[in-house]
């Protein structure tokens, strides 16, 4: 794979990558196949054959993508089929308990082989209105299943009938000229997320998924709180406490901070004390003339 040199090999993610690629070109099935692109490892292209007879897939060979997140394997992948097989919406995720829209049940020991192995064999259960789920006859999902192998897909450069030929050789050349394999089992825990039936099951519903109304309809889970055998009277208890009114602040009492007095001393001028002692001793000697002067006249 070219992609090898692009990536980061220490990487867990890229080597979980990497091993799941290497091990499906390694280990071939005839009844299906998955690549990463050459420039993109997250982004794979799969080729499914229908279920076996009486199945009204049986003669048809299937296309789509895989886009895995970057937390893989911690996060599942999303599936889309890009031909026509008249159970799933033509590229519309797909709403399976492996798929990105049911993370819950998702582990992450299982990969793109469980996966692969899980899509066909639930294909031939109902729609029921599921995300990415469409109902129509037999007779039309035969007739699809028919025109499916010519169906060549522009980026693998290949149809869907030669993609599966060449696993078929492969299969053989690696099992043995019988052909016979050890044929994949789907882990309880992968199934179809129907409501009514986790609904109707010993086991709730998986608290937090909720339909999506409106524009959102059929595009996505979105998710809710859960709910408890107490959210009533707590929602009775949010509402009094919302309608009774707040109590009024106690109002505090405002300081109030004296300036210190400042004391004004007057202070006395040095000059004018000064002319006082000065006129005292004029006057002083000013007498003394006098009474000198008075003596000898």
């Amino acid at each position: 794979m070219s992609t090898r040199g692009q990536f980061n090999t220490k990487n867990p993610t890229i080597k979980r990558i990497l091993r799941e690629a290497s091990e499906l070109a390694n280990n071939p099935s005839p009844d299906y196949h998955a690549e990463p692109l050459e420039d993109n490892l997250f982004e794979w292209h799969f080729t499914l054959r229908g279920p076996p007879a009486p199945s009204p897939y049986e003669t048809g060979i299937y296309h789509g993508r895989i886009v895995l997140p970057p937390t893989y394997p911690l996060r599942p992948p999303s599936f889309r089929f890009l031909t026509p097989t008249g159970r799933f919406e033509v590229n519309r995720e797909i709403c399976l308990s492996i798929s990105g829209h049911h993370e819950e049940t998702w582990q992450p020991a299982w990969g793109i082989r469980t996966a692969l192995v899980a899509m066909r064999s639930f294909m031939d259960t109902d729609a029921k209105g599921q995300l990415g789920g469409i109902e129509c006859g037999k007779e039309v999902r035969r007739r699809m299943a028919g025109e499916s192998g010519p169906w060549r897909c522009a980026v693998c450069g290949k149809s869907n009938g030669e993609i599966l030929k060449e696993r078929e050789e492969m299969a053989k050349l690696v099992e043995g000229k019988d052909g016979k394999r050890k044929e994949e089992s789907v882990p309880e825990e992968l199934r179809l997320a129907y409501r009514d039936e986790l609904e109707g099951g010993k086991v709730g519903p998986t608290p937090g998924l909720t339909e999506v109304d409106g524009e959102g309809k059929g595009r996505g889970m979105a998710r809710s709180p859960p709910t408890t055998a107490t959210s009533a009277p707590a929602t009775s208890s949010a509402s009094a406490a919302a309608i009774a009114p707040a109590p009024s602040p106690v109002p505090r009492p405002t300081r109030t901070v004296h300036a210190p007095v400042v004391q004004q001393l007057v202070q006395h001028s040095p000059d004018r004390s000064l002319a006082w002692i000065d006129a005292c001793i004029y006057g002083v000697v000013a007498a003394l003339l006098f009474m000198v002067l008075r003596k000898f006249v």
